[in-house]
């Protein structure tokens, strides 16, 4: 998934649940999206995290 897809497919996902969503790169390189709260991996590989009640 591209970073553009990712971003996308996470914002939507962040607004539709309304939670925290990380965009991170798994160890194949590729991006990947979860909730902030399931995110059990290393905080270096956070791409970006997004949260729909931060204005």
């Amino acid at each position: 998934m591209s970073f553009v897809e990712a971003n996308a497919f996470a914002f939507s996902l962040a607004t539709s649940l309304m939670v925290s969503v990380v965009i991170f790169r798994a160890g194949d390189g590729t991006l990947t999206v979860v909730r902030a709260d399931e995110y059990e991996g290393e905080v270096s590989q956070i791409v970006r995290e997004i949260d729909p009640h931060e204005q």
